[in-house]
């Protein structure tokens, strides 16, 4: 053996704290040279407050960083990456309406003329294995090539350590081993990877080492490959997790499907949107349909579509037979429709509205909230409360506005909201996004107890591990799009992947 390699990053008890919570306390762990260490840990956990300490986007209150052997302390990005730190973040920065090369200069101090820019980024992009165009517009990539533009950006800045925060929450399988061979490339190189993510069967395949945060403390460290995916989950928690129960599907007699969509062809509405074509399936009471795919392939324009917010030809789409495509969210929602799309701040959710407001604002059919032409504010507060304590969201009270939350309790609360309106037919949109193992485990078997009691539920997800779990059958959404649905049970992972990636018809179904 030989010596273990020098430490490139020391971090050494670093501290944040914000009114009413603190963030990260104490925290000391290593880094070293060629490394790729996983940070782990439930939302809240201070993941985001940690890496943006490191990236310079936040200030410590007490401790200190050591890089190099030298002092670390970086006051702003620009610095950080100065210093040979470089940051890939969950959600991407790129300006859709300008190209590849257009898109890299702007994250650049100083940026070489247009041409010279475009070569190297083809050399580099050749170079790992994430062949990019200079030349395509953004707004014309899907989000595996988006993320390869953000880690090209990267790249070319010659980092010594490369921060990756959820990096493969929008790719295919095929997309992610892609990733991970440039990964495993830059770590031979000697470049640290600091990875953190939810999927802990790719962090026992891709990491040398986690640290463990739990409330803002170090709780833990472990080897990844030596450890089941089970047991950093109940590290994270610091519980024993059950996975979801599920009970055996009842016939319940219909003689219509519950949700039953045929040739639905809608334009997007959503700039460099993917537009519908020809999309059909149904859904039966008491059943799970999961419909994959990468982002940016009609996930949105799907969900406005059978939640009433994109209105289509009557028959497009029917509930127990009844033509319903004309009928908008209001009218949908009073026969027991309800819909949860992923943009939880903004589309999901008013920002600036409190928990209450929010509840309200898609409850009030279901769950009675209004009186002669009143608002029963009583009424929603104790339903919003009910709401935070079954679904565990960590908040000081119902009164705090919805952008007050971190992301993954905002995520518990609207999953809730929808979720305890007693549905006949359930859509949601990655229903896990950006939430930790306990609460996954926790809303899948939500979803679970409500095909149990007869609702029809869509799952749009973009987490196979969600669609593998709940699904009783699959399909996957490719350009605007869909597969005929297979039952999940027996399909591998090599299928899935070749179904989002637009292997349509015949040569998938005769897979196996």
């Amino acid at each position: 053996m030989t010596d273990p390699a020098p430490d490139l990053l020391r971090i050494e008890g670093l501290t944040k704290t914000y009114p009413g919570v603190v963030a990260n306390d104490d925290v000391s762990f290593a880094i070293s040279k060629g490394e790729i260490h996983a940070l782990l840990g439930e939302n809240g956990a201070g993941k985001s407050t940690l890496v943006k300490m490191i990236y310079g986007l936040v200030k410590p209150d007490r401790g200190g960083m050591v890089l190099h052997g030298q002092a670390f302390a970086p006051t702003r990005p620009s610095a950080a990456r100065a210093a040979g730190v470089a940051m890939v973040f969950q959600h991407f920065s790129l300006f859709e309406a300008l190209n590849v090369a257009e898109n890299v200069a702007l994250g650049m101090e100083s940026p070489p003329p247009m041409r010279e820019l475009a070569a190297r980024i083809r050399a580099v992009s050749e170079d790992y294995g994430l062949p990019l165009d200079p030349a395509r517009m953004v707004g014309d990539l899907s989000a595996g090539e988006r993320q390869r533009v953000e880690i090209v950006r990267c790249l070319l800045q010659d980092p010594k350590l490369l921060i990756m925060d959820e990096p493969t929450s929008v790719l295919t399988p095929q997309e992610v081993d892609i990733l991970f061979q440039t990964l495993r490339k830059l770590s031979a190189e000697g470049t640290a990877i600091l990875y953190i993510s939810h999927k802990l069967e790719e962090i026992r395949a891709l990491c040398d080492e986690a640290t463990i945060l739990r409330r803002g403390k170090v709780v833990g460290s472990c080897t990844p490959r030596d450890v089941s995916a089970r047991e950093m989950a109940e590290m994270m928690v610091g519980a024993v997790l059950t996975p979801p129960a599920r009970a055996a599907r009842r016939d319940w007699g219909d003689a219509q499907p519950a949700l039953a969509v045929a040739g639905l062809s809608v334009a997007s509405p959503i700039p460099f949107g993917t537009s519908l074509k020809e999309v059909g399936f149904t859904v039966q009471r008491g059943e799970v349909l999961g419909i994959a795919g990468v982002a940016g392939n009609g996930q949105d324009e799907l969900l406005l579509a059978l939640s009433g917010e994109l209105r289509c030809a009557p028959g497009m789409v029917q509930c127990f037979g009844k033509p319903i495509g004309h009928l908008g969210p209001n009218e949908r929602r009073a026969m027991g429709f309800v819909a949860a799309p992923e943009d939880r701040l903004g589309h999901a959710a008013a920002p600036d509205m409190s928990l209450v407001e929010n509840a309200f604002l898609s409850g009030s059919v279901r769950k009675g909230l209004t009186r002669n032409g009143f608002i029963d504010w009583a009424r929603a507060k104790t339903w919003a409360e009910e709401v935070v304590a079954q679904y565990d969201v960590r908040t000081p009270g119902t009164w705090v506005a919805a952008r007050a939350l971190s992301g993954g309790n905002l995520q518990k609360f609207l999953m809730g909201r929808e979720l305890s309106q007693s549905p006949e037919v359930v859509i949601i949109n990655q229903p896990t996004w950006g939430v930790d193992a306990a609460a996954a485990a926790f809303i899948r078997q939500e979803i679970l107890n409500r095909a149990q009691d007869g609702a029809a539920v869509v799952v749009i997800s973009q987490d196979l591990d969600d669609l593998l779990e709940v699904s009783d059958r699959f399909a996957a959404l490719n350009e605007g799009r869909l597969t005929p649905a297979r039952p999940t049970e027996g399909l591998t992972v090599e299928e899935i992947g070749l179904m989002m990636g637009g292997a349509h018809g015949m040569e998938v179904a005769h897979h196996g």
